[in-house]
């Protein structure tokens, strides 16, 4: 189990004032925040957002100073082993998120297995 539950928001928005559970909060950019994101029924009328696996694998890249090397490629390579592995909108996500040059890198190494 995480430590706290983590958000994601556009980076000029009102941050959200959570008591409990625990919240980490991630401020992103307004350009690229609806990138990957996507909706499902948790319950009735209860849509939740949530980031698909290229995002998150693209956005582990870009926080692997803080959650770990280990973790993110870790991820990637699970991603890469998935049945609807995309290497190629995992290349153009890295792009947009301005982290294609590890991402390039990391997915080289991983495909040479």
């Amino acid at each position: 189990m995480p430590a706290s539950v983590q958000i994601a928001v556009p980076k000029r928005s009102h941050t959200p004032v959570i008591t409990y559970p625990p919240v980490t909060v991630f401020r992103f950019d307004e350009a690229t925040f609806e990138l990957g994101l996507s909706s499902f029924e948790a319950g009735p009328g209860e849509a939740v957002r949530i980031y698909d696996a290229t995002r998150t694998v693209v956005d582990l890249m870009r926080f692997r100073h803080r959650f770990g090397e280990p973790l993110a490629h870790t991820a990637l390579n699970r991603y890469l082993d998935s049945a609807g592995a995309q290497p190629a909108l995992l290349l153009d996500f890295a792009e947009a998120l301005s982290v294609f040059g590890p991402v390039r890198a990391a997915l080289d190494v991983a495909s040479a297995r």
